[in-house]
């Protein structure tokens, strides 16, 4: 069998001295049933399960697959645990380091041992995003052919870094980020498990929030940094990874902000207030926060969006698309670039002038309908397109303002008990200055009597 990263000297040494592995490889789950996450992938029939060998599929053998997912979410766990778990010759390689001349090594590999002694071949192939198109192309044969069951590798999407043909030729799974609860109990085993660091330290409430946070759903560097602050508490003498420790190790400070207390409304609040307050800095400041201690995006690009109305509104209109194109962004691309974006949207939002006028006239509007002020729509606003309108005196009298030079008709809009209501009072702040002006001559021209 040719080598690869699970050689079986790297094996031997790791049987006779565990700790030479990085703590991340020794707590590698064995079975697909160890894996934590990616339960959608994981059913039973799923085509993982059928690389290992779960289930008969007759004359419908396993399908090649693409795995594509961030960092740290198991995509090499997956493929180790094929390796160990299938009865099949498994290959390694890497588009970093191989070409085309160790692929097709591979595949003249793969058909002598299927037709020599009927064993067939697994190539996980890792970072295939880095094969250029040439290369991708010598594993179309093998794959076409079932000469290989190819399971490749990729943070990169697909659909931009894979040939159409070898994406036609396979299924593509994609691995979700791993939740706080999947990471959190990928520590609890490695403290405990006997492949880990078996019981010799604890971890602590406020230092695993800290550890899940410097994490943000990525396996390997959650127990790369319990490896190295458990190193540095037994150094210590210590039978706890304290905070402090932890701090000093991965050199990241804890950022004291619960997402599920009242720091997170507090600093949510002080976010919003700094922009009404037009303290650009300020709210730079408690966005950092924020990013930094692992707050959802999304609810960051939501307040983002409230504020462009609340306290911006007309006086930039350009404030409320911003926002939302914020948001769309953020839904898309995700930490650590959404950081980028949230910055340009609180900056834009921080330095635009500032108008709560359309909060306060909804607000305004909707007090006097909570309070029964409402009444009848005007008969000559009513809907006449059915029959027996007329009969009724619906749209009668109505005066249609484009048939006018001005384009806006001496007419009572509102219900009689609100027809000289005036809700809106606009700034002479920014693009509002604007709206003060028409709302004045637009009100006069409507014939409004002032209340």
């Amino acid at each position: 069998m040719e080598p690869d990263l699970f050689t079986a000297a790297a094996e031997e040494r790791q049987e006779k001295d565990p700790a030479a592995s990085p703590l991340a490889v020794r707590m590698r789950p064995r079975t697909l049933d160890e894996v934590v996450g990616q339960q959608h992938l994981l059913k039973p029939g799923s085509p993982l399960r059928r690389l290992v060998g779960e289930g008969n599929g007759g004359p419908a053998g396993p399908s090649s697959v693409i795995l594509w997912g961030p960092p740290g979410t198991g995509k090499t766990t997956l493929a180790y645990v094929v390796s160990k778990a299938t009865n099949k010759r498994f290959v390694e390689l890497s588009a970093i380091t191989a070409g085309v001349k160790e692929v097709r090594a591979v595949i003249d590999g793969a058909r002598r041992a299927s037709g020599g002694y009927g064993k067939e071949t697994v190539l996980f192939l890792d970072e295939i995003h880095r094969f250029s198109k040439a290369q991708q192309d010598s594993l179309l044969p093998a794959v076409e052919n079932r000469w290989v069951t190819l399971i490749a590798a990729t943070t990169e999407n697909p659909y931009f870094s894979v040939i159409s043909p070898l994406l036609s030729r396979s299924l593509l799974l994609t691995l979700e980020p791993l939740t706080d609860d999947d990471v959190r109990g990928l520590l609890r085993r490695a403290l405990s498990d006997e492949r880990g660091l078996k019981g010799s330290v604890a971890l602590p409430e406020d230092t695993e929030s800290h550890l899940l946070r410097i994490a943000g759903g990525d396996a390997r560097r959650a127990l790369t940094a319990l490896e190295a602050a458990a190193g540095a508490a037994l150094d210590k003498g210590e039978t706890e990874v304290g905070l402090t420790t932890l701090e000093e190790t991965v050199d990241r400070a804890a950022v004291k902000y619960d997402r599920d207390g009242d720091q997170h409304y507090d600093v949510a609040s002080a976010l919003i207030k700094s922009i009404r307050g037009s303290d650009v800095d300020a709210a730079l400041h408690y966005l950092a926060r924020m990013i930094e201690a692992g707050e959802d995006p999304r609810f960051i690009a939501r307040r983002l969006m409230i504020s462009a109305s609340e306290d911006i509104g007309l006086a930039d209109p350009n404030a409320l698309p911003i926002a939302v194109g914020a948001a769309q962004a953020v839904a898309m691309i995700g930490f650590p670039e959404a950081a980028l974006t949230l910055g340009h949207a609180t900056i834009a939002l921080a330095l635009a002038p500032k108008s709560n006028s359309a909060t306060t006239a909804i607000g305004a509007a909707l007090d006097d309908v909570r309070k029964g002020l409402a009444g009848p729509v005007p008969p000559h606003l009513r809907d006449g397109h059915y029959k027996g309108a007329a009969k009724l005196g619906h749209a009668q009298g109505y005066v249609y303002p484009h048939d006018l030079p001005e384009g806006i008709a001496t007419q009572q809009y509102a219900p009689d008990a609100l027809k000289d209501r005036e809700y809106y009072t606009p700034s002479r702040h920014g693009a509002e200055a604007r709206y003060a002006d028409a709302v004045e001559w637009t009100r006069k021209h409507l014939g409004r009597k002032r209340p």
